[in-house]
């Protein structure tokens, strides 16, 4: 088995002169060959090397995505350090949280919107990436160009050792404090290895394949299918600049292999809408030729027409939303995995239509239903080693060699994974009843007016939703608006026992973000944030005789 530095030798050495990553700047941009890559990686990795740091070092980065974010980390490998890095729109209180929990030596800081410096003690330390325009100029530490220019190249390629840790991936704390899933280069090997044997993704049948890199580096999802998917293939990767420059860099990108998360989906499908109405783009894709005309010039204009392999993941995706797109032949495979599982667990076959599901077990993967909890349990050879100095939430959720992945579900005859919810979302209404709200919000998610939804009510005797309105939500008719929420109430309560029917829909005025802690750096609720926000009016809620309310 290869572990993940051996791709990148391998590729060093083959096709020294091809680009391995386009960075944009503006309207031009930086191509980087996997020989100039080798030469900055090698001199990065004997500067860490001559920072006589403890062995296997846990090594920070924080940036947004560019090239030097992965030249960083494969440099890390290089030099036989371990590399944790963090979410780049952390909060000063949330960074300071995982560089402490992270016992990190050296950190590498690059493309950021803002930091407070100051979280970085003096400690720590730092070597900071070229400025990239129209981002903050980090004041602190080491400049990277700097020390390439004054460093010599290591000529070897070292390999570290199989069994040492290979990153520390902080979850992004839905359900409280952060935790640091341990994840060992043998692990990450073995699904490497898996994906050579059974091209699940079908990345390896493409030559020299094209990536587009947006979600965030440090999450599990990017770092294989991207990074680590790029690397396996001798592939290219280009950048997204900035949220302004992303459609254009998208465009530029024309990537053969795409990864998105549902918001992103809704976000494009938004966009389209916001443009031209559904109903018209169903009367023009019935016209033979202007219909196939019509679909490549969305596909391009999306920045997909060449994608042979489009990935939804991190939450269910609404099957409405995915027939929206198969119009256009743009087929959105759900994949599903965690942090704890390298994100190899699941994947929807290609061109297998089986709704509501997330897919089957990939190939090397064990896969139960907890009888009692519904609770979904996995076992691999890539699973992590378990909680960075966390031994007591380590044993929580590895027992007898299982790991309990806190998502219920179950599996039908045909061995096909369907997701109910997460385990710890169940709440207890007034009533003495369980509520499981990730069922009641999927009537929701299909609704352009709405971005996010959240089903609340603990202690309350039935269920209540929390909306947040869309952009095209925002701008809709009042009348219309509430037409449409008390359309999909009735959609959903027409299929529930009396308990579980949701007696109020509230639109809330402030949007939910990652500044105000509502939203975590994946985009995702929490559901404890929102509890603590809006709790106290959950019962007058309930109880106004309103059934849409406008807070």
């Amino acid at each position: 088995m290869k572990l993940l530095i051996e791709f990148f030798y391998k590729w060093e050495k083959e096709i020294p002169n091809k680009t391995f990553m386009r960075q944009p700047y503006g309207n031009s941009y930086k191509d980087i060959s996997w020989k100039e890559a080798g030469e900055q990686i090698r001199k990065m990795a004997n500067y860490i090397i001559q920072l006589n740091l403890p062995e296997k070092s846990n090594i920070g980065i924080l940036s947004k995505n560019c090239y030097h974010w992965v030249l960083a980390d494969l440099a890390i490998q290089m030099a036989k350090h371990i590399s944790v890095p963090f979410y780049p729109n952390l909060s000063k209180q949330q960074l300071e949280e995982v560089v402490e929990l992270g016992n990190i030596e050296l950190v590498f800081v690059g493309k950021l919107d803002n930091l407070a410096e100051e979280v970085i003690s003096s400690d720590i330390s730092v070597v900071k990436f070229p400025h990239y325009p129209n981002n903050y100029e980090v004041q602190k530490g080491e400049n990277w160009d700097e020390i390439i220019k004054t460093t010599e190249a290591i000529t070897e390629n070292p390999l570290p050792n199989k069994d040492n840790l290979w990153t520390i991936l902080f979850t992004s704390g839905t359900t409280g404090s952060p935790k640091g899933v341990m994840i060992t280069h043998q692990a990450f090997a073995h699904l490497l290895n898996a994906e050579v044997k059974h091209n699940h993704l079908g990345i390896l049948k493409l030559k020299h394949p094209r990536f587009f890199s947006f979600l965030p580096m440090n999450h599990i999802a990017e770092r294989m299918a991207v990074e680590s998917g790029c690397l396996m293939s001798g592939g290219t990767i280009y950048f997204a600049e900035s949220i302004d420059t992303f459609a254009k860099n998208l465009q530029d990108a024309q990537p053969n292999l795409f990864l998105a998360v549902p918001r992103i989906w809704s976000k494009f499908h938004l966009a389209i809408l916001g443009k031209i109405s559904d109903s018209k783009i169903n009367t023009i894709l019935k016209i033979p030729i202007l219909g196939n005309f019509f679909k490549n010039k969305i596909r391009k204009g999306l920045g997909l027409h060449q994608a042979k392999v489009v990935l939804t993941g991190a939450a269910p995706t609404p099957e409405s939303l995915k027939n929206w797109y198969k119009k256009f032949d743009i087929e959105l495979q759900e994949v599903y995995g965690l942090s704890e599982t390298c994100g190899g667990c699941v994947l929807m076959p290609k061109n297998v239509v089986k709704e509501n599901s997330t897919g089957k077990v990939l190939a090397g993967v064990d896969l139960k239903i907890d009888e009692k909890t519904n609770e979904i349990l996995i076992k691999m050879p890539w699973m992590m080693s378990g909680y960075y100095n966390n031994e007591e939430k380590t044993n929580q959720v590895l027992k007898d060699g299982w790991l309990h992945s806190g998502d219920s579900g179950y599996l039908d005859q045909e061995g096909f994974l369907f997701i109910t919810g997460r385990v710890s979302d169940t709440f207890k209404s007034a009533k003495g009843k369980y509520i499981v709200p990730n069922k009641l919000e999927n009537y929701f998610t299909s609704n352009e007016l709405i971005e996010q939804i959240c089903v609340v009510g603990r202690g309350i005797p039935q269920p209540i939703a929390l909306c947040q309105l869309s952009e095209i939500g925002k701008k809709a008719n009042k009348e219309k608006l509430t037409e449409s929420v008390l359309s999909d109430l009735n959609n959903c309560n027409s299929e529930q026992a009396n308990y579980n029917k949701i007696s109020t829909v509230v639109l809330v005025q402030e949007d939910w973000t990652t500044d105000n802690n509502i939203l975590t750096p994946t985009m995702k609720v929490r559901r404890n944030s929102v509890n603590k926000k809006y709790e106290n009016d959950y019962l007058k809620w309930h109880d106004s005789e309103e059934v849409v309310i406008w807070e």
